[in-house]
């Protein structure tokens, strides 16, 4: 992994990480970083978190019986997007695995795209801790809300 000067990593430094990094069966999800945020705006409030905003497409290889996307995949999507919210909260590439995730499924989601808006609520030198909400892109509203600590090796 190339090192670059951390104010200059941004989206498309993100995505060739991404290619990089994750495993074969991950990139096969074929997800889209839409949104990197390293930096809050000008007149961000205080509580401010760095993170980022990905999509899972639909496809019916996610569905279980039903047509429902199964909790794995939503599982393994919101573990990913938190990687890149630490991708954004440390403005770079920095080896990471999860020590816990926990998730609350609120509903099920079907025949939808998939958003993950993952944030750092808090980065320590060798511990993060992040929240992902899962949303329909269909109506926007919450599929489930993910908690998760990564330790920075």
């Amino acid at each position: 992994m190339q090192q670059q000067n951390a104010a200059d990593f941004g989206i498309a430094d993100a995505k060739r990480v991404m290619g990089e990094v994750f495993a074969p069966w991950v990139q096969d999800l074929s997800l889209i970083l839409e949104r990197f945020d390293c930096d809050g705006p000008v007149d961000a409030a205080a509580d401010w978190q760095p993170g980022a905003i990905l999509r899972l497409p639909f496809s019916e290889r996610l569905c279980r019986n039903g047509g429902m996307v199964c909790g794995q995949a939503l599982m393994a999507f919101a573990d990913t997007a938190m990687v890149v919210a630490n991708l954004a909260s440390n403005r770079g590439y920095r080896p990471m695995t999860t020590v816990d995730q926990t998730t609350h499924f609120m509903r099920a989601v079907t025949s939808s795209d998939v958003l993950a808006d993952a944030r750092v609520v808090r980065r320590g030198r060798t511990m993060s801790f992040g929240r992902v909400t899962l949303l329909s892109a269909q109506d926007n509203k919450p599929v489930a809300m993910v908690s998760s600590a990564f330790a920075m090796l």
